[in-house]
């Protein structure tokens, strides 16, 4: 890629700063010809100050500083990356220590690209250190040296800006294998610059809508309490059949405090605790339970525990019942065991024409309570069209909380160019507010956490929809939306469709 002069032209865009022209050479190469420009501006604090004053960093939207330095920490490897969260300067004659915006989402890239990363702080020096000037300034907590990053960046203002360190060593300079290691950290400039124009592409965002409701239900509040009142109560282990709710930060998290989680009670110690998790059991599962004595505390949302008692009442009335749901959910497989004889599952329009039964006049219908409200009613339209007889569930299957979610988000996604949806890739209602943000005209996608978030999703959005399904924590938006800021300053809008206040108590085996 063609490069400005030294002294600086306009540079719109991506700005890469390089110190040494072996850095300038190994960026270009794995810099896109139009994500940015690379710009080597020489090493030391004088060039990188005069540097910083040029027109071509005031004309950059983006800035960023990548190349190689000294590894301070002894766990660090030549080729190891540190991402900068906090500039320092030493000596500290400058302000003080200067944050970077989260670069969560930069590391993620860095990540996908089989590098191992690293975040925290960078220290710019006069001159080179060793020996004990190394010690002393890996006693401060940095991680990496160089001799120009807090200078180049200094003046940054607002704009989004990220530093990039490649270890090239973590000893004494000039030993025999010092110019190895450098070559190490050389390799790998050019995956550092493709994470860097995905960085930068994805800079664009300027808007973060919340979706109101989002997160826990209390439903699936209940059942964590549970379990976590359960081990106060009895101690570690508390076996839980099932994940406990669909999501694994939760399940990895109760797996710490002492929960196993088990496929099903058979492997569960004779006579131990075990919980019912959140989307029910089958009778048969009760039944093996009370088998092996166990101690069982029943989490069921009491949602889920209506449409158990629906379908037995169906099928004690000798119904035809049509369950429509997924196969293979545990919720779907807890309603079908309750009356196996008599309930068949609908899990599209397609099975909706093909269904068969005994006696058309005698037909209702049930509904897993995750499912979109939109799909629903295109089953059960064919359904009706079918069986004019057709008897509805008393009241909505369909439970509040999915509701509710997939109402806030299709305003959301609406006026989003992108949505992202935090929830287990398990999840059925996390699973359905995607396709409710895809209706909606929005491009939408699943994440665990933030650093499941690709920056390529997010290249030239202006507007960012975000919401989370049922089971997931509210704190993992939370570290989505300050991984969103990584990118620039953003202004963060909450929209809320409806208060939720729905309680529900707890089960008198974990009541203090």
């Amino acid at each position: 890629m063609r490069r400005p002069p030294d002294r600086g032209g306009p540079a719109a865009g991506l700005l890469l700063c390089a110190p040494m022209r072996a850095e300038a050479t190994g960026l270009r190469r794995g810099l896109p010809a139009a994500a940015g420009t690379v710009w080597h501006v020489g090493v030391g604090r004088q060039r990188a100050e005069r540097a910083a004053r040029s027109p071509t960093v005031a004309a950059a939207d983006a800035l960023a500083v990548a190349g190689i330095g000294g590894g301070l920490d002894p766990a660090l490897r030549p080729g190891d990356i540190v991402v900068a969260t906090e500039l320092r300067a030493d000596p500290n004659t400058d302000g003080g220590p200067a944050a970077l915006a989260p670069p969560t989402l930069l590391v993620a890239a860095l990540r996908r690209r089989g590098l191992t990363v690293r975040t925290g702080a960078v220290v710019s020096t006069g001159r080179l250190v060793t020996g004990a000037g190394r010690e002393r300034l890996a006693g401060t907590g940095a991680l990496v040296a160089d001799l120009e990053s807090a200078w180049l960046l200094a003046d940054r203002g607002q704009r989004p800006a990220a530093c990039v360190r490649v270890v090239a060593d973590t000893g004494p300079l000039l030993r025999p294998g010092t110019l190895g290691q450098v070559r190490v950290a050389l390799r790998a400039l050019p995956l550092v610059a493709g994470a860097l124009a995905e960085w930068a592409a994805a800079t664009t965002v300027r808007r973060v809508l919340l979706a109101s409701p989002r997160s826990f239900c209390a439903g699936v509040e209940r059942a964590i309490a549970i379990v976590e009142r359960a081990l106060e109560l009895h101690g570690p282990p508390v076996y839980v059949r099932k994940q406990i709710v669909h999501n694994t930060h939760v399940v990895a998290e109760l797996t710490a405090r002492g929960a196993v989680f088990v496929d099903d009670v058979d492997e569960v110690p004779e006579g131990a605790v075990t919980v019912f998790s959140a989307h029910g059991v089958a009778p048969a599962v009760r039944a093996a339970a009370t088998t092996r004595r166990l101690s069982t505390i029943d989490a069921t949302c009491p949602l889920v525990a209506k449409v158990h008692s629906e379908a037995r009442r169906g099928a004690q009335h000798g119904a035809n019942i049509l369950l429509i749901g997924h196969a293979g959910h545990e919720e779907t497989d807890g309603t079908l065991g309750e009356a196996p004889d008599r309930i068949r599952l609908v899990e599209s329009v397609d099975d909706a024409r093909r269904v068969e039964v005994d006696d058309p006049r005698r037909v209702s219908y049930l509904v897993q309570t995750t499912l979109a409200v939109d799909d629903v009613s295109e089953i059960v339209a064919v359904l009706r069209a079918r069986f004019p007889d057709l008897a509805a569930p008393p009241s909505d299957d369909i439970c509040y909380a999915t509701t509710n979610r997939q109402r806030a988000l299709h305003e959301v996604a609406a006026d989003a160019d992108v949505v992202l949806v935090v929830g287990s890739a398990n999840s059925s209602n996390s699973r359905r507010l995607v396709e409710v943000a895809e209706r909606a005209g929005a491009a939408a996608y699943l994440v665990d956490d933030a650093a499941g978030v690709d920056l390529r999703w997010l290249a030239g959005a202006r507007t960012v929809g975000v919401t989370a399904g049922a089971s997931a924590p509210p704190a993992l938006v939370d570290e989505v939306v300050g991984a969103l800021r990584g990118l620039g300053p953003q202004a963060v809008h909450e929209r809320s469709d409806t208060v939720e206040d729905v309680r529900f108590t707890l089960p008198k085996e974990v009541r203090l």
